[in-house]
């Protein structure tokens, strides 16, 4: 903006300045014409009413100087030297300013004119034009370096600000996942977020009352009895685990964000605020969706009942499959549905919203973890007992290790925890979110895998009802 604000002014005073040069110029031929024959008179350089440094100077048909003469402040017009002439030499009388340095005068700005065989070139002194130009050069040029950086200091702060209630989340996070907790160990000896920064106000508010409720969630676990040794260690150790990973995910996104905040704090030439305020956006849509997850997943453990609408799997997986292949044209999408799909009821009954999550996670699933141009298959098969949806690929398969606990949370097939970029996995709670959903509503989700062959099971106790007609209109519309 500075820049531009800077040209603007320059161009502003410069064609200002060549209009008063051509103001000059046409007086200087007005008083040449009086003497049309005479191509070395300057006779009207006398007399008052020109300004100081006015130069003027006769031409000749082959444009050739035949006289030149500069005013002065007390003294009449004197004859320019040979070397001053020089610096004229070439500029032709067709109304075009130009600039020439006038050797012991200094820099003038210079145009011809010429009318009826009169040919007059007048210029005037640039001086006072260049040093205004000057100033707003300095001037935009301060303006440009201290405005934005005040204004990153300023986002800096305000980032800074806002982010205080999530560090505190942070620090109770690491603490809850530092806290011991052997057989002795009683609830209370686990950290909680403050009252004052919970609420359903803001993002950070929420997130606070969630780890809050998910510490009470660990502590409940942990201090529920008739549980042998090993298996209360076993426990220990996945609330522990549990715990860290929540922290950390929690932690993650936060360090992103006030890691950028600290670039904007030192200066708006370590990083671009459109960037830094693109990726704070970016983490911090991570950490909700991780929030959400984590909510879902502890209304399910509060043994909240699914809602009680009839739904129907064979819509409800055509639509998913339909956005999957929408999303991501890198892989071939198939449905595979009953042979009556439209004819015969394939409802169960429970929540639309989740089971559409669990479908969704499922699909999401196949197209993170395989490499383009793999085929994945989502199917709706029905009996008397039961209702299935299978998910099916033809990807590189689960590694053996990680079946037995491809359900469990925070599990996640790179064993790293450091994931960032657009590429990055999720938080490992998706399938865990699967066969919550599943067991809410009745059923089971199971996993089968082999290299080239990889199988979701999602099992429900059948519904009943009639297919409407809208949905049977809308189910011939996606196939």
């Amino acid at each position: 903006m500075a820049a531009a604000v800077f040209l603007v002014q320059r161009a502003l005073l410069l064609d200002d300045f060549d209009a008063r040069v051509m103001d000059a110029a046409e007086h200087g031929l007005a008083g040449a014409s009086l003497r049309p024959h005479d191509d070395r008179d300057l006779t009207f350089l006398d007399g008052n009413g020109h300004p100081d440094g006015l130069l003027a100077a006769r031409l000749d048909a082959r444009g050739t100087l035949t006289a030149a003469a500069v005013t002065g402040t007390d003294t009449g017009p004197r004859s320019l030297t040979d070397g001053q002439r020089a610096a004229l030499h070439g500029i032709a009388p067709d109304g075009t300013p130009h600039t020439r340095t006038v050797p012991g005068l200094g820099t003038y700005r210079v145009a011809g004119l010429d009318a009826s065989g009169v040919r007059v070139l007048t210029g005037l002194p640039m001086d006072d034009v260049q040093d205004m130009i000057g100033w707003f050069a300095l001037a935009e040029a301060a303006l440009g370096a201290v405005g934005p950086a005040v204004g990153g200091c300023a986002c800096a702060v305000v980032l800074r600000r806002q982010l205080r209630p999530l560090g505190r989340v942070a620090a109770t996070a690491a603490e809850a996942a530092r806290a011991p907790l052997g057989r002795d160990d009683r609830p209370a000896g686990l950290p909680r977020v403050p009252e004052g920064d919970t609420g359903p106000g803001s993002e950070a508010g929420q997130v606070d009352t969630e780890l809050n409720r998910l510490i009470d969630h660990a502590e409940s676990a942990h201090s529920s009895g008739g549980r042998d040794e090993e298996r209360e260690r076993r426990g220990e150790e996945r609330m522990r685990r549990f715990l860290a990973d929540a922290g950390h995910e929690l932690r993650t996104p936060l360090a992103a964000i006030a890691g950028y905040a600290e670039l904007m704090n030192r200066g708006t030439a370590a990083i671009d605020p459109v960037l830094a305020w693109s990726r704070v956006s970016a983490e911090s849509a991570r950490m909700t969706s991780l929030v959400e997850d984590l909510l879902l997943l502890a209304r399910l453990d509060g043994s909240r009942p699914p809602g009680s609408a009839e739904v129907d799997l064979v819509a409800l997986v055509a639509e998913a499959v339909w956005e999957a292949r929408a999303a991501d044209r890198d892989r071939t999408w198939r449905l595979v549905l009953p042979a009556d799909a439209l004819d015969a009821s394939v409802l169960v009954t429970g929540d639309e919203a989740g089971l559409g999550k669990a479908v969704a996670n499922l699909l999401a699933n196949a197209r993170v973890h395989t490499p383009p141009g793999t085929t994945v298959v989502a199917e709706v098969e029905t009996t008397a007992e039961r209702h299935v949806i299978r998910v099916r690929d033809d990807g590189p398969g689960i590694p053996p290790h990680l079946l037995a606990t491809v359900f469990d949370r925070f599990t996640r097939a790179d064993a790293s925890r450091s994931r960032s970029g657009p590429g990055a996995g999720g938080s490992g709670l998706g399938l865990t979110v699967v066969e919550a959903i599943a067991t809410a509503h009745g059923g089971r989700a199971r996993v089968s895998s082999v290299p080239g062959h990889t199988e979701f099971t999602l099992e429900l106790p059948p519904g009943a009802g009639p297919l409407t007609e809208r949905q049977a209109w809308g189910l011939s519309e996606q196939r």
